[in-house]
């Protein structure tokens, strides 16, 4: 008989012992005093793995120990009362049933295979790039896959900390959770990880983590920057544009453009604490002359804050004023100009030019009096309702001769011999002239302006010469030294002379004594004065009275 036949006979008398079994036996009959059964019980496995099965009786007598599945089966080897099977590429969850026959009676038993795999995908789903600081934030978790689900777990974690735990429900499933954003969330990482608990199972706890995704928070205040400009700004000068705003978190984190019309500037940004400040440099151009505006625009996260303000460039040239001559000789005639740009209002000297943008002019003949003098100019401009001023001066130099102020310079000084004295005397003149003082004869020099002691040899004429290109101005001093014993030279003089008169009177009274002894004296008394004359003695003798 070909093998094919012994198979099917083979086949056949299996088929018919199984029919004769379940219609002639009674029902729960079958394998009552020998339990069949199979090993291991319900086992956990990993998908697509393999396991030995082996199916066992304590029946004496067992008969056609086998094993039904619809699992890819092999068998591995049998006995007296077992029969063992590999089992292989095991997918999914099913059962397994092993059966036999003892003393005409069926035995069955099952085991019910459970497989378990690790999620496929477990992501976290993507962040906000920006997250307002008190706003909600909703985390979701998709988990693909994993088995078996009533063992699987989902959790939402910020970095290690656990904000949610739910169980994997739906395919794929889902877990969310709404947490408040702080500031505190900044930079911080939040993830997803499931767990699939097989410890009552005999096995571990298995763990999938997401990828961590960064959350970034921020704070903006609904106020606008503090944009600080300067309100005119004239063509050529400098200036700082500053642009702050506080209360902004993270501060660093902030972005800041500032902008004079259509030209980006290029400011310096510097945060501290919770505040931001961004400077740049403003040169005005004549290109740019005229009403302007200066925006500050301040970005942060996924949202921004803008702050305008008004800027004028305006153009000021002059005042400008000038002399035809700047150093001019006495009895020239001299030109004073003031000149400024176009709706520029001068003044010269008080006198307001005819019309904004028509230069002013002084005319004078130059003098003494006018050296040194300051000639000044006020120009004035409207820029933005607002008047700007400016002012100028010159200053005008006349050449002209040397002279010597007498009033300031005595011409006769008396002085003692020995004592210290300061011969004043000014000159006056442009250029400056040299001033010195000579003794008439010696032509010695005495200092002029500063101290010096004086000497019995200085007395004399001096000549006071002020001397410079413009020519010569002379004045003569006459400077009386007196000896230190003047005074007793005039006590013993005055004493010879009273000395001298004493001798003398006392002479004449003498010769008058001898006189009056000889004279004969007569009263006239025809007289109120009493005149006396001097006669000789025979004159009296010959004369009575009347």
């Amino acid at each position: 008989m070909s093998p094919s036949g012994l198979l099917w006979g083979a086949c056949r008398t299996t088929l018919i012992s199984l029919l004769l079994v379940c219609c002639l036996l009674p029902p729960g009959a079958q394998g009552q005093k020998f339990p069949l059964r199979v090993e291991p019980q319900n086992p956990v496995l990993p998908a697509g793995g393999s396991f030995l099965v082996n199916c066992s009786t304590d029946c004496p007598n067992p008969k056609l120990i086998t094993l039904e599945t619809s699992l890819p089966k092999k068998p591995v080897g049998n006995g007296l009362g077992w029969a063992a099977f590999q089992l292989s590429s095991v997918t999914s969850d099913s059962q397994v049933l092993c059966s036999g026959f003892c003393d005409g009676f069926q035995m069955t038993a099952s085991s019910d295979i459970t497989v378990y795999r690790f999620p496929e995908r477990v992501e976290l789903a993507p962040l906000p790039r920006w997250q307002p600081v008190g706003e909600n934030l909703t985390l979701r978790c998709q988990v693909a896959g994993g088995a078996p689900r009533t063992n699987l777990t989902v959790v939402l974690l910020r970095g290690e900390e656990e904000l949610s735990r739910q169980p994997a429900v739906g395919e794929p499933a889902e877990a969310t959770v709404t947490v408040l954003a702080g500031r505190d969330d900044h930079l911080a990482n939040f993830s997803c990880r499931t767990e699939l608990d097989l410890r009552s199972r005999g096995l571990g706890l298995f763990q999938n983590s997401s990828a961590p995704r960064q959350l970034r928070t921020f704070a903006l205040p609904v106020t606008p920057p503090h944009l600080v400009v300067p309100r005119l700004l004239e063509v050529g000068t400098t200036w700082s544009v500053n642009c702050t705003l506080d209360r902004l978190f993270p501060a660093s984190e902030a972005q800041v453009q500032l902008a004079l019309g259509n030209q980006m500037l290029n400011p310096a940004v510097e945060s501290h604490g919770d505040t931001i400040t961004a400077t740049a440099t403003v040169t005005a151009s004549a290109e740019q002359e005229g009403a302007r505006e200066i925006v500050c625009n301040l970005t942060l996260g996924s949202d921004s804050r803008e702050a305008r303000e008004n800027l004028t460039i305006y153009s000021f040239w002059g005042p400008i004023l000038n002399l035809s001559e700047s150093s001019a000789s006495e009895g020239t005639e001299v030109t004073v100009t003031c000149a400024a740009g176009a709706r520029v209002q001068v003044t010269l000297e008080g006198v307001p030019a005819a019309a904004p943008g028509q230069p002013a002019q002084l005319q004078l003949i130059a003098t003494e009096r006018d050296d040194r003098r300051n000639f000044s100019c006020n120009a004035t401009l409207e820029v933005d309702r607002e008047i700007l001023h400016r002012n100028r001066s010159v200053q005008l130099r006349v050449l002209y001769g040397p002279k010597i102020d007498q009033a300031k310079c005595p011409q006769r000084l008396t002085w003692k011999d020995r004592t210290t004295n300061v011969l004043r005397c000014q000159a006056q003149g442009n250029p400056d002239p040299e001033l010195h003082c000579f003794q008439e004869g010696s032509w010695n020099e005495v200092p002029v302006g500063i101290p010096f002691t004086v000497m019995l040899n200085y007395s004399g004429t001096y000549s006071c010469r002020a001397v410079s290109s413009r020519g010569t101005y002379t004045v003569t001093v006459v400077m009386n030294v007196q000896g230190r014993n003047a005074h007793a030279v005039t006590i013993v003089m005055v004493v010879l002379v009273t000395l001298g008169l004493v001798t003398t009177t006392a002479a004449l009274v003498y010769v008058f004594g001898l006189q009056k002894r000889s004279d004969i004296y007569q009263v006239n008394q025809g007289s109120t004065w009493l005149p006396l004359t001097s006669r000789k003695p025979e004159e009296a003798v010959g004369e009575g009275p009347s």
